[in-house]
């Protein structure tokens, strides 16, 4: 294995491992989301907790993936970047 991807990629062939990888796709996507508008609007972790009244602390743990956001949480960092907060729900490829 010559890098994490590649790991990654010959672990994804256990289907076991590929299910629960799958199942946590959607907590992922909501990370990512979060990190890429707080960067997309030019704010540091500090600044976005200066607008939101959400500790710096906090907003790291939900950037890092070890806290989940409740709905007004979401919404509340919404807010403080300028942003709406949209949720879908879409057919599932079964």
């Amino acid at each position: 294995m010559t890098n994490f991807n590649d790991f990654l990629n010959e672990q994804l062939k256990n289907p076991e491992i590929k299910n629960e990888y799958d199942a946590l796709e959607p907590e992922f996507a909501i990370i990512q989301a979060m990190i890429d508008a707080r960067k997309e609007t030019g704010l540091t972790q500090k600044e976005l907790s200066e607008r939101t009244g959400i500790a710096q602390g906090d907003i790291s743990k939900l950037e890092n993936g070890s806290a989940n956001p409740s709905l007004k949480t979401l919404q509340r960092l919404a807010a403080g970047m300028d942003r709406k907060l949209k949720l879908e729900f879409v057919p599932s490829n079964r």
